[in-house]
């Protein structure tokens, strides 16, 4: 079946083995991504926002943009997870080499780029927070530190999930390569040589080798009466 095996999955169409599954790198990765997506959006918009002179602001040094920033990246990792984890159980069943390689580039894409972002999120709420005063009897520190601290945390797993992701690619390349290499190899013909072994001739037969005009005596011999 086409694309059996490819990009490091099993062959399409097989038994589904939920153990198996479970235990799978990129699925435990993609969990790690999900949970501490729940967790940064979650601190932040619990207690990220205190009321300080009747209006709601931002722990961050009062920059609303810091805690949009980390609710809007996570809420969109936690959906990407999702959807993620949902394409790593389809994946077993592609049987088109091609909707493998799309799957596999879209995530190496996303999970580098959302690596990035949590990078510059990280920073960004670290400097904010430094910038900041201590809120009323320290309500919401602790959420706001955690949220920091797993941006932080959020920046390796979605890096890990862009390696496996490129490790992915590289093996159906690498296996895309060689298939063709093979077949080059298996298509190519060459003459054998004389006192070779016995092969099958690939080439012409030289001109006037019959006929009239025939160099040689004819290859047959006359009926006798």
């Amino acid at each position: 079946m086409e694309g059996a095996g490819a990009y490091g999955g099993g062959k399409a169409g097989g038994a589904f083995d939920p153990i198996n599954f479970v235990q799978r790198p990129q699925v435990i990765l993609r969990a790690v991504c999900w949970l501490f997506s729940i967790i940064v959006f979650g601190c932040i918009s619990s207690q990220g926002w205190q009321p300080v002179d009747k209006k709601m602001t931002c722990l961050y040094n009062g920059d609303a943009n810091a805690c949009n920033y980390g609710v809007g990246i996570s809420v969109i990792a936690f959906l990407a997870s999702m959807g993620f984890l949902v394409g790593e159980y389809m994946f077993e069943q592609m049987s088109s080499v091609k909707t493998r390689k799309h799957y596999v580039l879209a995530d190496l894409g996303f999970s580098g780029f959302w690596a990035f972002l949590y990078f510059v999120g990280f920073w960004y709420l670290t400097n904010q927070w430094g910038k900041s005063n201590d809120p009323p009897n320290g309500i919401g520190v602790s959420n706001v530190q955690a949220a920091i601290a797993f941006s932080f945390f959020s920046i390796f797993s979605w890096a890990g999930s862009a390696f496996f992701a490129f490790q992915r690619f590289r093996q159906g390349s690498d296996a895309a390569f060689a298939s063709n290499f093979e077949a080059d190899n298996m298509q190519t013909n060459y003459p054998s040589y004389p006192g070779g072994p016995d092969v099958e001739q690939h080439y012409q037969e030289p001109p006037f080798a019959t006929g009239p005009n025939a160099r040689g005596p004819p290859d047959f011999q006359a009926p006798a009466y």
